[in-house]
């Protein structure tokens, strides 16, 4: 896989989470997480620092990407 198809799938699922947890934030979805100490509800303020988070990591990745440092690879560190 060449760095620019990587780049635009990680883009695209990190958009991805943060239009769903900006979706749930909106429409108050509930999530509740069973586990085997009881049900452990997720609060919706939850998820708008989930979608700031999700937008600021497509934000540094799309930064990084259109830097001009290069990656140090096992080629160019020779």
């Amino acid at each position: 896989m060449n760095p620019q198809r990587y780049a635009l799938i990680v883009a695209i699922v990190f958009a991805a989470i943060a239009v769903l947890q900006l979706a749930r934030a909106v429409l108050g979805w509930p999530v509740a997480v069973t586990t085997p100490w009881g049900t452990l509800m997720i609060p919706v303020w939850l998820s708008w620092i989930a979608c700031a988070a999700a937008i600021l990591l497509v934000r540094i990745h799309r930064l990084a990407v259109r830097s001009d440092i290069k990656p140090v690879t096992a080629r160019t560190a020779r």
